[in-house]
């Protein structure tokens, strides 16, 4: 296989001989200074096995995404090799942001205090552009720039709120609180919409029933523990 583009948790491939796409899960994780996060915009290190274990969660939360009708550019998992086959979409360089309590990025910007819940959540959109951290872009400029079409944001960000009524449920099942999160969308040449990307530790900050707030490496082993035993 080819590989197309080269990401910092996932590379991008494509079967030449038949044109299917996959992603192929790396043992990179997200941080700075080995220090792992995963609201940070660079790679913090490396851990052995992290790349399979994310494929694993990916497959039962887009499976369960699926199971309450919401699309996603998933189609199946090779979890020998690390591979996700996946549905062929373009996808912008947005990211949507559902926060239901105050953290990370969002406390630095406004000077405010961590855990101050939402009601409702709060939604963002940010342009995915390292070298200017990832600005917060609005619907106008999502257009201008030819990211969006007309009335896709506001689609986006209904399905944003759907996807986040099914993680926070799925993850209250494993003692997790959901205080944020992060997904990318992609469009077929139809312009249907799809989840695209993954829907791991990667993507989210949680809070167990003690107050800690794990990492993406913590959260995956404990939720990996509990997929397995099902």
């Amino acid at each position: 296989m080819k590989t197309i583009y080269k990401g910092k948790t996932k590379n991008v491939l494509i079967d030449e001989t038949t044109g299917d796409c996959f992603l192929l899960f790396k043992d990179e994780a997200t941080g700075e200074n080995g220090v792992f996060d995963p609201g940070s915009n660079t790679v913090g290190g490396s851990v052995s096995g992290k790349g399979k274990t994310g494929l694993a969660i990916s497959k039962y939360f887009f499976e369960k995404m699926h199971a309450n009708n919401i699309p996603t550019h998933y189609l199946s998992a090779d979890l020998e090799h690390g591979l996700m086959k996946v549905r062929k979409v373009t996808v912008p360089k947005l990211e949507f942001v559902l926060r239901y309590f105050t953290a990370g990025s969002m406390c630095r910007r406004f000077t405010l205090k961590k855990g101050i819940p939402f009601d409702p959540p709060y939604l963002e959109v940010t342009l995915k552009d390292d070298t200017q951290g990832d600005p917060l872009i609005s619907e106008r400029l999502c257009i201008m720039k030819g990211l969006l079409k007309e009335g896709e944001y506001t689609k986006l960000l209904n399905l944003l709120q759907k996807i986040g009524v099914v993680l926070q449920r799925e993850l209250q099942t494993f003692g997790l609180t959901l205080i944020d999160f992060k997904v990318e969308f992609g469009f077929d040449e139809n312009r249907n919409i799809y989840i695209a990307d993954e829907i791991t530790p990667d993507i989210w900050r949680v809070q167990d029933k003690t107050g800690n707030i794990p990492n993406q490496i913590e959260c995956a082993k404990t939720i990996l523990g509990r997929i397995t035993q099902l």
